[in-house]
């Protein structure tokens, strides 16, 4: 796991399990604001898609994981391959870099005890998106025993489960990451 962040030109220290916390709710946070926000603008129908892409975001600029980029080393253990020219106009532009050659964590391949960190982040997570698929189908299941319970709603059945779906896919791009930022203890000083 990486200890800092290059965001707009400025290296923001990490080390600290309170900061990735922080980080971790502060993500979440906008995410929920996000759903509910396109809630009200036009019931998901063009900006679920807008949901999507702020996911893929959050895990690029942030989490990483899944993503080069972000705290959370490459899940695959493979290297992150380092660009050889200038970085491009729009990482310029954001004051984002690319970090230097040999100031990661001792490397890229994953060890032993990273290996069973993600492993279990992963269990973990998938036991929650579990509980998303289970409440849908509890949804499914009281919509074909009595329909009128869901007559009372102000959506309809069809905006209902993509609502979850939405949910289940963003907890599907971040909840690893999120789960090793927030267990992960805090990090020795280079000092």
């Amino acid at each position: 796991m990486r200890a800092d962040l290059v965001l707009l030109g400025r290296r923001v220290d990490m080390s600290r399990r309170a900061r990735r916390r922080a980080l971790v709710v502060g993500i979440y946070a906008v995410l929920a604001a996000l759903i509910v926000g396109m809630w009200f603008v036009d019931q998901w129908r063009y900006t679920g898609s807008y949901l999507f892409w702020a996911a893929m975001l959050a895990c690029w600029l942030f989490l990483g994981g899944y993503y080069r980029g972000g705290l959370v080393k490459l899940f695959t253990g493979k290297g992150q391959r380092r660009p050889e020219g200038a970085p491009s106009l729009l990482l310029l532009k954001l004051h984002m870099y690319p970090a230097v050659a040999g100031d990661e964590d001792g490397g890229f391949r994953n060890d032993e005890r990273e290996l069973h960190q993600r492993d279990r982040a992963h269990y973990q997570a998938y036991q929650a998106i579990a509980t998303v698929v289970l409440i849908a189908w509890f949804v499914a299941y009281g919509a074909m025993l009595k329909p009128q319970w869901l007559a009372r709603i102000p959506m309809t059945l069809a905006q209902m489960f993509y609502g979850m779906m939405l949910v289940m896919l963003m907890l599907i791009f971040t909840l690893p990451q999120c789960i090793l930022l927030w267990t992960e203890p805090d990090m020795e000083g280079e000092g």
